[in-house]
C-alpha cells in the first residue's frame, strides 16, 4: 500500500469518526437542552419531519422511515411515545384504507415551537464561526457523504 493510500484511508476514517462523535454530542447536548420538555432529539426529528409544508396531510410510516433513515421498529417506539403525549396521531389514510398516516396534532405544533425556540441557541453555537456560505457548503458535503453511504 502506498503512503497516499494509507493517508486517504486515515482521512476517510477520521471523517466518519467525526460524524459519529458529532452525532453523539448532538444527541447528548440536545437532550440536555430539551430535558425540561421531556422530548428527545429523536422525537424532535419526527415532529420536525411532520411540520414540513409538503406533508401537511401526514406521512406514511414507510415514508417517515425512509425520510429519517430509521428502522420501522425504532420509529414505532418514538411514535408510541409521541402519540401517548398527544403530539402526533395516526389516522386512516383516505386513499389506502389499510394504512395509517402520521400527523402532527395542535399540541405537537405547540411543543415543536417550544423546542425550536430552545434549540436555536444550541444550534447557533454549533455552527459558530462558519459563514453562511460555509454552512451551505457543509450541508452539501454532508448530503453527498450520506448519499454515498446509502445503498437503497
Amino acid at each position: 500500500m502506498s503512503d497516499k493510500t494509507v493517508e486517504l484511508d486515515e482521512i476517510h476514517s477520521r471523517i466518519i469518526f467525526r460524524l459519529f462523535q458529532t452525532s453523539n454530542v448532538m444527541h447528548r447536548s440536545g437532550a440536555l437542552a430539551l430535558s425540561e420538555l421531556g422530548i428527545t432529539t429523536q422525537q424532535w426529528s419526527v415532529l420536525g419531519a411532520l411540520s414540513r409544508p409538503k406533508v401537511e396531510s401526514g406521512m406514511s410510516v414507510n415514508d417517515m422511515c425512509s425520510y429519517l433513515r430509521v428502522s420501522r421498529q425504532n420509529l414505532s417506539v418514538m411514535l408510541n411515545r409521541l402519540e401517548a403525549a398527544g403530539y402526533v396521531e395516526r389516522l386512516q389514510d383516505k386513499v389506502d384504507q389499510r394504512s395509517k398516516r402520521i400527523t402532527l396534532t395542535e399540541n405537537g405544533r405547540k411543543i415543536l415551537n417550544d423546542i425550536n425556540r430552545i434549540m436555536q441557541e444550541f444550534l447557533g453555537k454549533s455552527v459558530e464561526g462558519l459563514s453562511r456560505d460555509d454552512q451551505i457548503s457543509f450541508i452539501h458535503y454532508l448530503t453527498r457523504v450520506r448519499n454515498n453511504m446509502t445503498t437503497d
